[in-house]
């Protein structure tokens, strides 16, 4: 498909997704909501949705963002598209930091810096633990990081089992994908739209880093600093989505592979309908999770779990038939 014409159809389809969203739950139509945005409707249903439902839909569409770019930039590192945050451990690193915090009574920003240093330490571990001394392959990186991410798990249940009784049920749902709590979304949007033009920017040396470091570095390319660069955006994704929503799955693992098989694997194309996508599936979800057997809330990373595991199985077979 023609990049401008994906990059419309996911700006609709982004759209939608949020009227659907506002539109969601036991009071308002979409055209009640509507009136409602405009001035025109009902005051109680205008406070319920600039008050509650669009922080909510607005956080969700921002960390779906950050994952979807996190997990295209993780990819482009390992060339490798089973990459994402949640596979490589950097999503456990940041929870694992951020739960820290909470039992500390950390609170605002200082949980903000320690999930981010606990994303970026993640990473650095892995490729860290991958690097040999004459290689550095994409199965190894990705065996480490799946090796990581189950010592991070382990590092969490020790957490949840010595924290207060009071406080489990919340730290499981946070865990799990939950934004009950989410509060301001302009931290998580503002860095996913940053991250995405800076990403576009780079779409060519991306390009070409995707063919492998070496022939990057002989076509010019400056290797070491844009790994570097990608290293601290990818944390920084991941650390702002973890403490916005908890450990959520798939989304940078899917999307980013999703958009390569509809459009092209030009990152010019990638980059932005990545962000599209991964905001509009997580916004879905996040409805789904609040309104599937309402009153009720499902963890939203039971959601994208669900909607993610067969539709990489599927993007996988279509990929080796293609191959084939």
């Amino acid at each position: 498909m023609n990049r401008y014409s994906l990059i419309l159809m996911l700006t609709v389809l982004s759209a939608v997704s949020l009227l659907i969203a506002l539109s969601t739950g036991s009071v308002g139509t979409p055209a009640a909501v509507w009136n409602s945005l405009t001035g025109t409707g009902d005051a109680t249903l205008r406070e319920i949705v600039l008050d509650l439902r669009l922080p909510r839909a607005l956080a969700a569409f921002g960390t779906g963002a950050a994952l979807a770019l996190a997990g295209a930039m993780m990819q482009v590192l390992l060339r490798n598209p089973l990459a994402d945050p949640y596979i490589l451990g950097t999503s456990g690193g940041a929870a694992v930091a951020a739960l820290i915090g909470i039992m500390l009574g950390a609170t605002g920003f200082f949980i903000d810096a320690l999930a981010f240093t606990g994303a970026l330490g993640s990473t650095l571990l892995v490729f860290t633990l991958a690097q040999s001394r004459t290689e550095r392959s994409s199965g190894r990186l990705l065996l480490t990081g799946v090796v990581t991410a189950a010592g991070w798990g382990a590092a969490i249940s020790l957490l949840l089992a010595l924290a207060p009784e009071r406080a489990l049920r919340g730290m499981l749902f946070w865990l799990m994908g939950d934004f009950s709590f989410a509060g301001n979304p302009a931290s998580v949007l503002t860095i996913a739209f940053l991250a995405m033009v800076i990403g576009m920017l780079l779409a060519p040396t991306l390009n070409l880093l995707a063919t492998g470091e070496r022939q990057a570095a002989l076509l010019g390319v400056e290797v070491q600093p844009v790994r570097s660069g990608l290293y601290f955006l990818s944390s920084l994704l991941t650390a702002v989505a973890v403490t916005t929503a908890g450990t959520v799955g798939f989304v940078g693992l899917v999307i980013p592979h999703l958009i390569r098989l509809v459009g092209d694997a030009d990152h010019r194309t990638v980059m932005p309908c990545s962000a599209l996508a991964g905001g509009c599936l997580l916004v879905i979800a996040d409805t789904l999770a609040r309104s599937a057997v309402a009153p009720v809330q499902l963890p939203v990373g039971a959601i994208t779990a669900v909607l993610g595991v067969p539709l990489f199985l599927v993007l996988l077979r279509r990929t080796g038939s293609d191959r084939h």
